[in-house]
């Protein structure tokens, strides 16, 4: 499985980005696809996952400014980011599991995307 993640870039806070994560390969063992964030000094931490069925899993820091989803037809997962804060910058990595239980730990996530940096400028 691959992962490529775009749509990163610069806004200005309050603005809106919309990442995509398109995976190839052996896409049919993927259950859960989740975006996490690494900002500058600090752990990666997550962002929000999804799972085959559309349940959603949010950091509370996002919740009501970001929506995630996913479109199996195109085997893409998206992380629709409004209300942009400074905080928010940070290098986003989209992650796909083989395990479909909506799980939040980085660690259940076996394939990993090569990030794509948000910056938001105050």
């Amino acid at each position: 499985v691959q992962l490529q993640a775009s749509g990163g870039g610069l806004v200005q806070t309050g603005g809106s980005l919309r990442l995509s994560c398109a995976a190839s390969g052996d896409i049919d063992i993927i259950k859960d696809m989740g975006w996490y964030r690494q900002a500058p000094g600090k752990e990666r931490r997550l962002v929000a996952v999804i799972d085959l069925g559309g349940t959603t899993r949010y950091a509370e820091s996002v919740k009501a400014r970001f929506t995630i989803s996913r479109d199996g037809a195109k085997n893409t997962a998206y992380l629709q980011m409004n209300n942009l804060k400074p905080e928010d910058t940070a290098v986003y990595y989209c992650a796909a599991a083989e395990r479909g239980i909506c799980s939040h730990a980085e660690s259940d996530y076996r394939y990993w995307g090569q990030g794509t940096l948000v910056t938001v400028s105050s």
